[in-house]
């Protein structure tokens, strides 16, 4: 009966996903593995939060922005798109490393592209007389939008400024992305989500001229070009690294040229801390401007794994074995292979 119970809400909560999340007095809840889900009177759905839960997922990020002498802030509320009022990101004192492959497990990528199909509409810059922070990427009403990092939903609802139904995601490396103008979403307030779980469909809300997606990503609610981190042509991480600076809050900033990437053992140094820390603290801070010239290395290349991909298929296409993909990937010959992963193959 309490089985019957949940498949009866968790299909109600389908329904119900597309609309507004509001603070509304509750009138059921009911525990899932998900957590304690909150219907409220309007109808809507959340999941409840942490009371003990302070927003930050970077720890070590955060002790450094907040030990400025004019702080970053940023809170968690699940009904303000903006949660850092006065930050001011062309100001940074310093030069900080962020890794974007901070919830990466035995060596796997922690990314997957927001669609299965990338045609870039517009490019984060000047358009018609403003600033465009973000790219948009064309698709078709009811495409699935995939959660490119793992992380915590902060925001799940329509948004009456511009962005129609949004979802905001905070992320273990630091990052928020903004993904607007959705037809559903299929994700709440405070949930925990993986990378690469579907988190809405794409749609045409919001102060939009035609269906596509709105995708932005920020830190600290500055806005960065996301052509500095991803590449749309081969749909995948440019780097595992992410070097922040002053110059990448600049309005219309384009990507910086790539900057040498330091071993576990360098960032240790420039840390602090011990060499086999956790990904988490692998974050270098040093005084700013300290951008170094490229050292060009052999590039590593991804695959996004496909419907009706095996281990087998992906070795042969790429030259490799398959030994080989389960040794740069962490994974065994016998390993299912997710869709729209990112698997290494070089």
């Amino acid at each position: 009966m309490q089985k019957l119970s949940i498949k009866i809400f968790l299909g109600l909560i389908g329904l119900l996903s597309s609309i507004s999340i509001i603070a509304q007095p509750s009138i059921d809840t009911l525990d899932t593995p998900q957590g304690k889900l909150v219907l409220h009177q309007d109808q809507t759905w959340s999941i409840a939060s942490d009371p003990n839960f302070d927003g930050v997922l970077n720890k070590r990020i955060h002790s450094i922005v907040s030990s400025y002498s004019t702080p970053l802030k940023q809170a968690w509320i699940n009904d303000v798109v903006y949660t850092g009022k006065g930050n001011n990101l062309s100001l940074m004192q310093d030069t900080i490393w962020l890794c974007l492959n901070e919830a990466a497990t035995d060596g796997a990528m922690d990314f997957c592209f927001p669609m299965r199909k990338i045609t870039v509409n517009s490019r984060y810059g000047p358009r018609s007389g403003r600033y465009h922070n973000g790219i948009d990427l064309a698709l078709k009403v009811e495409d699935t939008i995939f959660s490119m990092f793992s992380g915590k939903v902060r925001y799940a609802k329509y948004n009456d400024g511009a962005f129609g139904n949004l979802v905001i995601m905070r992320h273990y490396n630091g990052l928020e992305t903004f993904d607007a103008h959705l037809s559903k979403l299929l994700v709440a307030p405070n949930q925990e989500v993986k990378v690469g779980d579907p988190i809405a469909l794409g749609g045409n809300t919001g102060r939009s001229t035609g269906p596509h997606l709105h995708m932005e990503v920020r830190f600290y609610d500055g806005a960065i070009n996301p052509e500095e981190i991803i590449d749309f042509d081969n749909k995948t991480l440019k780097k595992e690294n992410l070097f922040l600076h002053r110059a990448l809050f600049r309005p219309g900033a384009k990507p910086s040229e790539q900057i040498e990437v330091l071993s576990t053992e360098q960032l240790a140094l420039q840390n602090n801390t011990p060499a086999n820390s956790t990904a988490v603290d692998q974050v270098a801070v040093v005084a700013a401007p300290i951008v170094k010239p490229v050292v060009k290395t052999a590039q590593k290349k991804y695959y996004q794994v496909k419907s009706g991909d095996t281990l087998t298929r992906i070795a042969a296409k790429y030259s490799t074995t398959v030994s080989n993909l389960c040794k740069l990937n962490g994974i065994s010959p016998s390993s299912t292979l997710v869709i729209g992963k990112n698997l290494r193959v070089k």
